[in-house]
């Protein structure tokens, strides 16, 4: 169930369905670079003004699904207008600044999003631009990216699925008329 936050700004209502922390896993697939399934941790959050703070971390996993290394970190915002045009400044760990524009998709909570800006440092990869695919679909945020640089064509690179995570501090709230000793909740 998506539930509106009584201090969420009133611009991002249509946005809401993205607040949470979520936790999943996805694969990676891009020329040049290396194939991998990956976990990755995302957050959207908000502090009552009128935009959502997001942050993004991904780590490559061996065949048993453990941590191996960081494989990317993204942070950035979130707006949208009362036309359901999505803006999004993102800031990526290998260097890149991007300005993503789109919108969201008429009676789903759904966001294609397109690259409008780049902006890389002399350390990034070459990268010329992207697409992405926000969904959320059975109470679980899905995505998928693609991306294009000099010398290859715009393409899918990276996709996941996440699950909504529960911070343990929400529980305490409904452990009001528990015992001081626990114990006696079994009984």
């Amino acid at each position: 169930m998506i539930e509106i936050p009584s201090d969420l700004h009133p611009s991002l209502v249509p946005l809401v369905f993205l607040l949470g922390n979520w936790t999943g896993a996805g694969v990676a697939d891009f020329p040049g670079e290396e194939k991998c399934n990956f976990g990755q941790e995302v957050a959207f959050t908000h502090d009552g003004r009128d935009f959502l703070e997001y942050t993004s971390h991904t780590w490559v996993l061996d065949s048993e699904g453990a941590k191996v290394r960081p494989l990317e970190t993204e942070s950035g915002y979130w707006r949208v207008d009362e036309d359901r045009k999505v803006e999004v400044v993102m800031v990526r760990d290998q260097g890149v600044v991007e300005i993503w524009y789109g919108e969201l998709a008429d009676q789903k909570p759904q966001i294609d999003l397109v690259t409008d800006a780049v902006a890389r440092t002399a350390a990034s990869g070459p990268y010329s631009g992207g697409k992405r695919l926000y969904g959320y679909v059975n109470s679980d945020l899905m995505w998928v990216g693609e991306k294009s640089t000099p010398e290859v064509e715009l393409r899918p690179y990276m996709s996941a699925h996440l699950k909504k995570t529960v911070d343990p501090s929400e529980w305490v709230k409904d452990l009001k008329d528990l015992p001081d000793d626990g114990v006696a909740f079994f009984k």
